[in-house]
């Protein structure tokens, strides 16, 4: 009965109580928002970063020095390090490609057969590097998904030949694999920051180059052990003894770094979100300012209602319902635009939908709470009135 009376309440004013309702809505809305973009932000990062390689510990020369290199020995240390799955010769070049005539700047990544799972390599087409590739110094590449379609204008050109650049000159290679690694919607975004990628077998690159040394080692280490930094201070400790050095050797756990990333993400998100609730605050001012009005408009009614037995608690409970339906509506239709707009969004740019329900529930439940808060003062007036003072007005 309560509930009929307030959706009556609501609909005796139309458009007031639709203004009211926006006003929480628009509220509601930027907190959904901001809340959906911070998770889907998270999420995009955390994928980008996977793809380009930095789930895994990263081990090179630090940069104070410079007679210290890394080479096949180092990988057997690191074989034997409690926490190590697997040690990948690494080297990168930043250079240029060219592809039909056209010119793309890139960086050419020397890997192994481990590739696939040390730095998240995913073929979308053809194959990745192998051993026999490697042990024979082949001129076969991996390229770039987004690289295959800014240039040939599709995905699939394994069997092309493309002209890299290394050593200062430009040599073929067969395309036998194009990855699935560049076409995620943060890389698109981001086209001049995040370049494009070519791997190719790093002993063809030694061979090219002239060199027998690595630039880096990429480390796979056990999941459970990376969240404990000791896997980091064993690595870096094993190298720099083999050799023979105290600090020559710097160890990167970019796994470590993402989760601060994420970490970071998630406290500006929450930052923001608390920013957009104070628009719930002045929703809740709203709700009291069209409660108050609806009671002085509605003094005879409750004079008469009292006069026939209507109880102080009768009367303040269907005020209450009537601002809690209010901020409960307006909430609703807030959340509901939020979610579509984000889901909306995120279909545009090629992201997964995410939705932090958590956040989302918070803030509809602090809204309602909100109404209910500013609601009670109308209703304690409104039931507070006298009967005779009521209906004389």
């Amino acid at each position: 009965m309560r509930i009929d009376l307030g959706i009556s309440g609501i609909l005796r004013s139309k458009t007031r109580s639709a203004l009211t309702m926006t006003g929480i809505a628009v509220g509601v809305f930027a907190v959904v928002i901001i809340s959906a973009l911070g998770s889907i932000g998270t999420a995009e990062i955390a994928d980008t970063l996977n793809v380009m390689g930095i789930n895994s510990v990263m081990v090179q020369p630090a940069e104070t020095v410079s007679d210290i290199t890394l080479d096949d020995e180092d990988i057997a240390v690191l074989a034997r390090v409690d926490g190590v799955d697997k040690a990948m010769p690494l080297m990168a070049s930043v250079t240029e490609t060219k592809l039909i005539g056209q010119s793309v700047d890139c960086v050419a990544w020397g890997v192994d057969s481990q590739a696939k799972d040390i730095i998240s390599i995913t073929p979308k087409h053809g194959r990745l590097v192998n051993n026999s590739d490697v042990a024979a110094n082949r001129r076969v590449c991996v390229v770039d998904e987004k690289m295959a379609v800014e240039t040939y204008g599709r995905s699939n050109i394994v069997g092309k030949t493309v002209k890299v650049l290394l050593g200062g000159a430009y040599y073929d290679f067969e395309v036998i694999g194009v990855a699935q690694s560049g076409i995620s919607s943060l890389q698109s975004a981001l086209s001049n920051i995040i370049p494009d990628f070519v791997y190719i077998p790093y002993t063809t690159m030694q061979a090219i180059t002239g060199r027998t040394t690595y630039d880096r080692i990429a480390v796979l280490v056990n999941n459970a052990l990376n969240e404990d930094s000791g896997v980091t201070d064993r690595i870096q400790t094993a190298i720099n003894a083999s050799k023979e050095v105290e600090s020559g050797i710097c160890v990167n756990n970019l796994l470590q770094q993402k989760s601060q990333m994420e970490s970071i993400m998630g406290i500006l998100t929450l930052v923001l979100s608390l920013i957009a609730g104070i628009s719930l605050f002045v929703s809740g001012i709203t709700v009291m300012t069209t409660m108050l009005v609806s009671v002085n408009e509605r003094t005879r009614e409750i004079g008469i209602k009292k006069s026939i037995g209507a109880k102080n608690k009768d009367i303040m409970l269907e005020f209450l319902v009537e601002s809690v339906m209010l901020s409960a509506m307006g909430s609703g239709i807030g959340t509901a635009l939020g979610l579509l707009a984000a889901l909306v969004g995120c279909c545009v740019m090629g992201a997964e939908f995410i939705v932090n329900w958590g956040m989302i529930l918070l803030a509809f439940g602090v809204s309602v709470a909100m109404g209910a808060v500013f609601g009670v003062y109308p209703a304690r007036k409104a039931a507070k009135m006298k009967p005779i003072d009521a209906l004389r007005n």
